[in-house]
């Protein structure tokens, strides 16, 4: 499996590394993996070294060594050795509690494409299509309950993956825990796509940061569909945050959060927050892993999608619409049940370990 960040207007296509020209005699220096990153599995093929690139050059493997890790095999379960480690959280910006990843679009994203433009705004006009008519039929299927509001939901979240040119896939069975209790549904997180594909399968109550809150038309739908929002940094109001979502659990909600706390490009992924665990905790709930993985049509995994740093929302959402197109698998695990004694660090770390190395799901099916 190849892990790609090619043009988008390609977004299988591996990048080609700028051509260089050195003086005679000299040897350019290739970047090491630290001895802390992980190790490929044995059954896999060993990765060619990167190409060198001058100190200069924001794009060469030798500034961002995580660009290399995308031109080459890897094992699909297996961390990308060559990414940059991330700094303990005493010494992240913000300190340990701040959201925080070190993906940046400079150097996560494909560049930007030149392609694609028809696309681009026929794409922009069935998306447009779909919010309006969200706005139309959400307010009065919110009024009428969860038997006429859940169906609408999945309906217009399958829309928005169509209209952008995602094709859906999920393996596994349905995120409700059969005998009709709510569940903690966690994912890790790489972009705005997550969200519809989650809602696309289930009645999903999402919990979000605040500031979605304040998005023009998205966030006026999101608070009325029962979104959940915190503020991230504010620590006086997590045990608030811990008692509404614990209390949404209890009355049979399915909880969607990203434990992470923002996004990552895929390449690598953030540690999970422990909070949301202590919710299902409180409630008895269950956790259901979900994986999510974006990929180019031929099976290709790609960054294009990934909603990253300081990235627009506008930004990210055109890349995708600029692409041939993407499918996004969904991969729904068996739920995680907190024991008796069960703490939230070691809740988090088994719904953590399902999420990453999913067990292999033996149906598929197109959405």
């Amino acid at each position: 499996m190849t892990l790609t960040a090619g043009q988008e207007g390609d977004a299988g296509a591996p990048l080609r590394p700028r051509r260089r020209f050195l003086p005679r005699g000299r040897a350019s220096a290739v970047p090491v993996p630290s001895a802390g990153a992980a190790v490929l599995s044995s059954a896999a093929p060993a990765a060619p070294a990167a190409p060198a690139a001058p100190a200069g050059d924001r794009r060469g493997a030798a500034h961002h060594p995580a660009r290399a890790a995308l031109r080459t095999p890897v094992h699909p379960l297996v961390d990308h050795p060559t990414h940059p480690p991330a700094p303990p959280a005493s010494r992240r910006p913000g300190g340990p509690w701040a959201a925080w990843s070190p993906c940046t679009p400079q150097e996560c994203l494909p560049p930007r494409a030149t392609t694609g433009t028809l696309r681009l705004a026929r794409r922009t006009a069935a998306l447009l299509s779909v919010l309006a008519v969200a706005v139309t039929v959400v307010p009065g299927a919110a009024l009428l309950g969860a038997r006429v509001l859940d169906p609408v939901l999945r309906a217009l979240h399958r829309a928005v993956l169509r209209a952008a040119g995602v094709r859906l896939v999920v393996r596994g069975g349905p995120l409700a825990p059969a005998d009709g209790r709510g569940a903690l549904v966690v994912a890790d997180h790489t972009s705005w796509i997550d969200i519809p594909a989650l809602g696309a399968i289930g009645p999903v109550t999402m919990l979000a940061k605040r500031e979605v809150r304040d998005w023009p038309l998205i966030g006026a739908l999101a608070a009325r569909i029962g979104t959940l929002f915190v503020h991230r940094e504010g620590l006086s109001r997590l045990p608030g945050t811990v008692a509404t979502c614990a209390d949404a659990l209890r009355d049979g909600t399915l909880v969607g959060v990203f434990p992470e706390a923002t996004t990552w490009c895929g390449a690598i992924s953030g540690d999970y927050r422990r909070a949301p665990f202590q919710a299902a905790i409180d409630a008895g709930a269950p956790v259901r892993p979900v994986t999510v993985a974006i990929t180019t049509p031929d099976g290709r995994p790609t960054t294009a999608a990934a909603f990253v740093g300081e990235q627009s929302l506008g930004d990210t959402v055109g890349r995708v619409l600029r692409l041939p197109g993407l499918v996004c698998e969904v991969t729904v695990g068996e739920l995680v049940e907190p024991g008796p004694h069960t703490d939230r660090r070691a809740l988090a770390a088994r719904a953590r370990d399902r999420v990453r190395h999913p067990r292999p799901a033996t149906t598929a099916t197109a959405v």
